[in-house]
């Protein structure tokens, strides 16, 4: 017996059919972080993403290069990244809060289009930073939507990177500020990921 199915129906069930034979169903999840960029405690880490929200901050940030933020950190002798996000849940029910994650996930391709690495000269202040990172993690800070510096109840990326460094002693982005006037986003008093960029404190060591 025939069946005649349209012809679009056809054509997915092929294209599904040869997929899994061939093992060729999608690109597979990667880290872009190259694999000889050494990562220490206290390095600020960027990247782009893909979605609408990144493009959005990008936009905000008069086209910037990256649309988040995050600090290395030392765990047992394993770097991982303290960063502030929003709509990356690891399960079910997961509220949007401050996380600590191995870089390849931090600088995974599905999260990752584009990153950088950048770090100060002083060592100490740079450990010091991390552990005043993962102090706020450890207490289980909420992601700030309001995007609102003025108490670290709750945090978003910029604005734990640099509490982080305050309290090291060395803030970073010298005081600057922005107001965000979009569709749908009006902020003030905004930090972008651009005013780290633009520290005299930082140096980039690998951009990719």
């Amino acid at each position: 017996m025939t069946v005649n199915m349209p012809l679009i129906h056809r054509v997915m069930v092929l294209a599904v059919s040869c997929a899994a034979l061939c093992g060729c169903a999608g690109p597979k999840e990667g880290s872009i972080l190259p694999h000889d960029v050494r990562l220490r405690p206290g390095d600020v880490v960027f990247r782009s993403g893909h979605g609408l929200t990144s493009r959005a901050v990008m936009l905000a940030d008069n086209g910037g290069t990256y649309s988040h933020v995050g600090i290395v950190a030392d765990s047992a002798g394993v770097p991982v990244i303290v960063h502030a996000v929003p709509d990356e849940p690891d399960f079910p029910g997961d509220s949007d809060r401050v996380k600590m994650e191995r870089p390849d996930k931090f600088f995974s391709s599905v999260n990752a289009g584009a990153g950088r690495v950048m770090r100060i000269a002083d060592s100490g202040v740079a450990a010091r930073a991390s552990r005043v990172a993962v102090a706020v993690y450890m207490r289980g800070t909420g992601f700030d939507h309001d995007y609102d510096e003025s108490d670290t109840v709750r945090m978003y990326c910029c604005e734990l990177v640099e509490h982080a460094y305050s309290e090291a002693g060395m803030p970073l982005t010298g005081g600057r500020r922005h107001s965000v006037d979009l569709p749908g986003l009006r902020y003030r008093n905004v930090i972008y990921p651009s005013d780290f960029i633009r520290s005299p404190a930082l140096r980039t060591v690998s951009e990719f």
